[in-house]
């Protein structure tokens, strides 16, 4: 199973970092890593990426916020907020929604303070964009 390793140099002497890695983010494969059930997971989004693939490009980063959200045991505990069509938003829905989403962004935060993702450095400029509902995830 694919392995998302931040803020790690690894032992290549090519390698040289001024600041002690952070924000790196490199992919390690392990085929021992994880339960059945979680390699089972992610050959399940592995073959739905696989099958929509001309579809929609970009991953969803699905690899490293199923890793991050389980291993931090991430439960959302703050429901979600409804605004029907032609309400007015209140400032209670609107501090829910924020709250939510901080609570949710802030467990996806790599330990040296970056969030990794599929369009990280120069491609942050470009991301990908209708993907947020491209392979469900409970959160």
């Amino acid at each position: 199973m694919w392995k998302l390793k931040v803020a790690d140099g690894g032992n290549d002497p090519y390698i040289h970092s001024t600041n002690n890695f952070v924000g790196r983010q490199i992919f390690e494969f392990d085929p021992e890593a994880g339960t059945a059930e979680e390699r089972a997971e992610v050959e399940e989004a592995r073959l739905h990426f696989y099958n929509n693939r001309y579809q929609v490009k970009p991953n969803s980063d699905l690899l490293w916020r199923m890793q991050f959200l389980r291993e931090k045991n991430f439960k959302q505990t703050i429901p979600p907020v409804k605004v029907e069509d032609g309400e007015k938003i209140t400032y209670e829905k609107a501090t829910f929604a924020l709250r939510r989403s901080v609570h949710f962004f802030s467990a996806l935060q790599a330990s040296d303070g970056h969030w990794p993702a599929e369009n990280a450095g120069p491609l942050f400029f470009l991301p990908p964009l209708g993907v947020t509902n491209y392979f469900p995830i409970s959160y």
